[in-house]
Order: C-alpha cells, then structure tokens, then sequence
C-alpha cells in the first residue's frame, strides 16, 4: 500500500531534492487529504503533541494514501508499542522524538524493523497487511522498507552526535529547533546563534556521513535558509497555525476592502 509512495520520496531524496510537509495535529482526515492533493510530499501525523487517538489516527493514514502523500507518524516515544501500533495501522514511516544515545537510535529501529533488521513485534492480521490477505512473504519484506527517523533535539544528543549518525538503519535525522533553544537555554528563539550554530553542526556532520537531514520551519527566511543549508526533509509549519495564518491573512483582506466599500442598508 505504501511502497509505491516510499519509492517516490527516496527517489527524490537520493537525486538531491528537498521534500516538504506539515506537520498535521488534526483528528480530521479531511485535512491531511487536503494536504495530499495540494502536493505536499508527506505529513507527520503528530501523536506525540497532538490529541488524536490510534484509532483516529488509521483514518488519517488511509486519507494520506488516498491523495499520494506519505504518511509519516510521529510516535510519542521509543516504545514498543507506540511504533508498532503505528507501523500495524499503516505508517509509511515512523518519526521518534528525543533520540539522544546511538543505543536508543538502535532500539528505534529494532522496533520498526522485522528480522534480520530488527524484532518488531508480528502480526499479519492487521491494516498494513491488508488483515491478512498480503502475502506473508510480500508483506514482511515490503514492511521492513519503512522509513526511520530520528529526532536530534537536545544537547545531549549533539554530544553523541558522531555515535548516533553511525546507526544503521536511520534514514533521515531531523533536527527539532524548538527543543534544540529550550536545551541551549533561550526557549523559543530557533534563529538565535546559538541554535543555527548547534543546527549548523549537526547538518555539516550528516551530510559528511551522506546522511538525510530534515528539521522543522515556520517561516519562509528559515525554510530558505535550512533548504540552502543542505537540509532536504523540510516540515513547514502545524496543520492549525496554517489555518489560523490563512483566515488572519483572509480577515485582513476583506476588512481592507470594506473600509473602500459603502454599504447600503
């Protein structure tokens, strides 16, 4: 179900191309179908921050592969149970946040990989086998194509940084400015020197190692600025703050234009 989606973006990716997505807090799947069809590349659907259920959540994934755009889940945290649930209901690829050791690197792909990769728990009777009427072989094989992406957010994390990029089996390693300030102490500030500096190392490292790097934007000078940096996974923004900029941007509008307009009652 996925495979077709996973081809498309690695093929972008290994020809040097960014890929670009929100990030989606929505329980709704209108929105991420809407995402889909507007062309972007992938969502990550939030499970760490966001409200939605797993059971929600298959709904959310079904919309993604509907409209062609890969849906990336990201998982509250290195747990066996949050990464194969979300694998089992159909994620594309699974993002785990606050990676700050090689040895929990390792466990994040154990979980998301079936032998010899890893010892991801198995079931065949569940969504990502189409509940059983894959075939075992087929569907075993095309599950250990799931991307893995590990968040590097912290200072601990760039302590171990050589270590952790020295993981097989990530696939992209994703840079979380927003915890990157609060642990370098100015919280909040993702253009401050000390967090492009930190963010600078870790993309400077990757790309050393050939490694896929992706971090989170919400402006179009930082989208710019981390896209001509060499980073290729680029998430703009949160599915919300996206529909709050566009009905602000849409109240402006239309107030401009009734102070022009005389209306007569």
């Amino acid at each position: 179900m996925n495979e077709a989606l996973i081809r498309k973006f690695n093929e972008r990716l290994k020809a040097g191309k960014a890929v670009f997505g929100p990030f989606m807090k929505t329980c709704d799947p209108g929105f991420v179908e809407a995402a889909g069809y507007a062309g972007m590349d992938f969502a990550i659907l939030d499970m760490e921050h966001g409200p939605i259920s797993i059971q929600n959540m298959q709904n959310n994934i079904r919309a993604a592969q509907v409209s062609g755009i890969l849906p990336v889940v990201r998982v509250p945290a290195i747990a066996e149970e949050a990464i194969g649930k979300a694998l089992d209901i159909g994620a594309a690829a699974v993002e785990i946040p606050q990676i700050t050791t090689a040895e929990q690197a390792r466990e994040a792909v154990k979980l998301a990989k079936f032998s010899p990769m890893g010892e991801r728990g198995v079931c065949r009777f569940v969504r990502a086998a189409h509940y059983s009427a894959l075939d075992k072989e087929k569907y075993f094989e095309g599950a250990n194509e799931t991307i893995v992406i590990a968040q590097i957010e912290g200072q601990k994390a760039i302590d171990n940084l050589d270590d952790i990029l020295a993981v097989e089996g990530i696939d992209i390693f994703f840079i979380g400015p927003y915890d990157l300030s609060q642990s370098l102490g100015v919280p909040g500030q993702v253009t401050h020197p000390l967090v492009v500096e930190a963010m600078n190392q870790i993309v400077k490292a990757a790309k050393r190692r050939g490694a896929v790097v992706g971090t989170f934007t919400d402006s179009k000078e930082t989208m710019e600025m981390w896209t001509k940096a060499g980073v290729q996974y680029i998430s703009y923004s949160v599915d919300m703050g996206i529909f709050y900029e566009a009905c602000k941007t849409l109240k402006e509008q239309f107030c401009g234009w009734c102070s022009t307009v005389s209306v007569t009652i």
